[in-house]
């Protein structure tokens, strides 16, 4: 149940930051968030990560739909019972389905997170959850897997 609170939280958290872009950023336009490290610019990405897949929504919608349902059967079932696997699942459950949000009702992923250090696609905070999950992930299953669960 706590991890289902924290995918609700977080999927709540990148739903109202993109309602936030939004409203008050222009499609296209940015705003100074952390002067020479990162701006807000708003950014209709029909793609997935790095804009691949572009103009093929429907598609990583059923993608999006289909890893969340597994996701919701590993937690329920208790798959990987260690906090630590539970966690990186729920941030991974609550990327997918923020971002499926944004697929199903509006045709396409509010990004806004652009960084001015180096060249980086713009990204969104249901895609930080997926990262930050899927390394979380990769941490449990080397560290905290018994071996004949890797198997």
């Amino acid at each position: 149940m706590l991890y289902a609170i924290l995918a609700a939280a977080l999927v709540g958290l990148d739903q109202l930051v993109k309602v936030l872009v939004r409203l008050n950023i222009t499609e296209g336009g940015s705003v100074p968030f952390l002067p020479h490290i990162l701006q807000l610019t708003y950014y209709k990405n029909t793609g997935a990560a790095f804009s691949i897949f572009e103009e093929h929504t429907w598609i990583l919608t059923l993608i999006s739909a289909a890893a969340s349902v597994l996701i919701i059967v590993l937690m329920v079932r208790k798959t990987f019972n260690h906090p630590f696997g539970m966690v990186s699942l729920a941030l991974v459950l609550a990327g997918a389905v923020g971002n499926l949000i944004d697929r199903l009702f509006l045709g396409y992923v509010t990004d806004m997170f652009q960084t001015l250090f180096m060249n980086f696609p713009i990204f969104n905070v249901a895609d930080i959850c997926i990262v930050c999950g899927g390394i979380a992930f990769c941490v449990y299953f080397l560290l905290f897997c018994k071996e004949e669960d890797k198997a």
